[in-house]
């Protein structure tokens, strides 16, 4: 396929690669059926969607696509036991990961409950002490407080810590990669179990909380009781699944604009302090969840006290949960400082060991645990390759990996567990934890290199960088991008659309801050558009473009609204560009 534009080479030294000839053909057909505009039908068509499944696909609704809970396996079990524990008035304890999903996991479940009047116990393991998921010491001592233990975002790999829980009653509800054999419970809900079909393989550990409270206000329904509002909690669901990096499709596309809406209202003390002190002045997207507020909640996890971010999830005072989130804004900005150390020292050490192969991987000793899982997203993006990056500490090696579409990371990574070249590992599809001795570190990696491989991993091109059309500056609208957002949520595995921008001249170009760089554009006969370049200045971007001495330019970028002083005008956030 001939480059698109002709773009062989870009300012950030990357191909073009355009829509193939059937996507411009089916897109040109749906447009001429449906009346709708031409970039909207080129995003639908990259989606998937056919002309007759436009409508509905446009207008998802949570009832039509809620799937029955009772479709999981043991989840008529589960649902069972918590009736049991809500009528016999049983102590409850709830033990989750530290990270967004398992916080906002936690969250649900301890709002549910506390709605019907019966506070739970939270139990959040540190990182650093205590490692991901249950632990034998943990778990006996909850069980000798507790008549019930509900593990969320974790437990289905923990054999040894819910053997521990004598005397308690174990619920697991999670998503992560299943073993050959699940752990002792009373129920093991998880739709990654390798008995399961996979139909619904693309949940977060909040989601199939959701679907298992659902599945018991069913039940008090049918007793003649009235459960909590379930529609009311659909915000953290929706923070969860896209700070978790699910993929948007199927329910989760419902799930999460539900969730938006309800975030929309401001109701939950915590989110709306953490927006505030993140800066937010606009309608929450799908965007804000992943990279304003998911973050700042992750933070406590990273490098901060494990439960700060489930506590401000779960508070009902104001003045509490304007405290933690400050806190957790502070441990942000901490994070951040760690993760740019990180993330320098990983890509020079990745650069320098290839950047072409099915994997790209960096170790280094005393790098923080709670970093390297989003150093592995930078590199990930960086190379368009799965990564995994490992800090080592005492002759172990702590890392998270993250994949690329189309390549099971945690189904190699718990392989290779079983193969005995890790202390222990798994995760799902796109992300994945491990624990590796040092001296078996190059040889682990070699055999994940070797087992990605298999999978098609390293088999596109770094570079090259996919365009869903081309668009003029004219038509660049606000009612465009209106229509093109019902398409969304964007994220995970439903990226949003990104335009090329044909032969524009730069009227202006200002730098914004230290890295970043706004641009005014005009194609010669009128029509403007202005760009904003995050970060340009990192790049070869920013020095190019600022310094055009009148060049014209192909630009490449993601459309969005830019609201400033009660205006709202288009704008294109630019990530690349390349001379005409």
């Amino acid at each position: 396929m001939a480059a698109f534009l002709g773009v062989e080479q870009s300012l950030t030294g990357r191909t073009w690669v355009g829509p193939s000839i059937e996507q411009e053909r089916r897109a040109e057909a749906m447009a001429q059926a449906t009346r709708m505009p031409g970039p909207l039908c080129h995003t639908l068509v990259r989606r998937g969607v056919e002309i007759d499944a436009v409508d509905a696909f446009l207008a998802p609704t949570l009832r039509d696509m809620l799937p029955d809970p009772r479709s999981l396996k043991d989840m008529d079990a589960a649902a069972a036991r918590l009736m049991t524990a809500l009528e016999r008035r049983e102590r409850i304890a709830v033990f989750a990961d530290y990270d967004v999903d398992g916080g906002s996991s936690a969250a649900l479940l301890l709002c549910w409950l506390r709605a019907l009047g019966r506070p739970a116990t939270l139990y959040i393991p540190d990182r650093i002490d205590e490692g991901y998921g249950p632990n034998p010491p943990a778990m006996r001592d909850l069980a000798a407080r507790h008549d019930l233990i509900v593990c969320v975002d974790c437990g289905t790999l923990s054999h040894d810590a819910l053997a521990a829980a004598e005397g308690a009653d174990v619920v697991v509800l999670d998503h992560h990669l299943g073993g050959e054999t699940l752990p002792p419970a009373v129920a093991v809900v998880n739709p990654n179990r390798q008995d399961e079909d996979g139909a619904l393989a693309h949940l977060c550990a909040a989601a199939v909380v959701f679907l298992l409270l659902v599945e018991v206000n069913r039940r008090m329904r049918e007793a003649g009781a009235r459960g909590p509002d379930l529609m009311a909690m659909l915000d953290l669901v929706a923070l969860a699944t896209v700070a978790d990096v699910a993929p948007l499709i199927g329910v989760n596309r419902a799930l999460v604009r539900s969730g938006l809406k309800v975030m929309a209202r401001r109701e939950r003390p915590g989110l709306r302090a953490l927006a505030d002190v993140a800066g937010m002045k606009e309608a929450p997207r799908a965007y804000h969840l992943g990279y304003l507020l998911g973050p700042r909640i992750n933070a406590g996890g990273r490098i901060g006290q494990a439960d700060l971010g489930a506590r401000l999830l779960t508070t009902n005072d104001p003045a509490e949960a304007q405290a933690l989130a400050e806190r957790l804004d502070a441990l942000n900005h901490e994070r951040r400082e760690i993760e740019a150390q990180v993330t320098a020292a990983a890509l020079a050490q990745a650069e320098t060991r290839g950047m072409d192969g099915p994997l790209v991987w960096a170790a280094g000793e005393g790098w923080h645990p709670g970093v390297v899982g989003i150093v592995a997203s930078r590199m990930k993006e960086a190379t368009n390759r799965p990564s995994v990056v490992i800090g080592l500490t005492e002759g172990e090696g702590k890392g998270s990996g993250r994949s690329v579409s189309g390549v099971d990371l945690g189904a190699a990574i718990q392989r290779l567990a079983l193969e005995g070249l890790l202390i222990k590992g798994g995760g799902h599809k796109m992300a994945a934890g491990l624990s590796v001795a040092a001296d078996k570190l190059e040889p682990a990696m070699e055999r994940l290199s070797d087992l990605l491989a298999k999978q098609g991993a390293g088999a596109g091109g770094p570079r090259d960088l996919a365009l869903d059309s081309l668009l003029m500056p004219g038509a660049a609208s606000v009612e465009l991008i209106e229509k093109i957002e019902a398409a969304g949520p964007f994220g995970a595995s439903a990226p949003a659309p990104r335009f090329a921008i044909p032969d524009v001249a730069i009227l202006h170009a200002r730098r914004v801050g230290e890295s970043h760089l706004k641009l005014s554009t005009g194609d010669g006969l009128g029509a403007k558009l202005d760009v904003i370049c995050f970060g340009a200045f990192d790049t070869p971007l920013g020095p190019r473009l600022e310094g055009h001495a009148g060049a014209r330019f192909h630009l490449a970028g993601r459309l969005e609204v830019n609201e400033w002083n009660g205006r709202r005008a288009p704008q294109l956030r630019l990530e690349d560009a390349a001379p005409v």
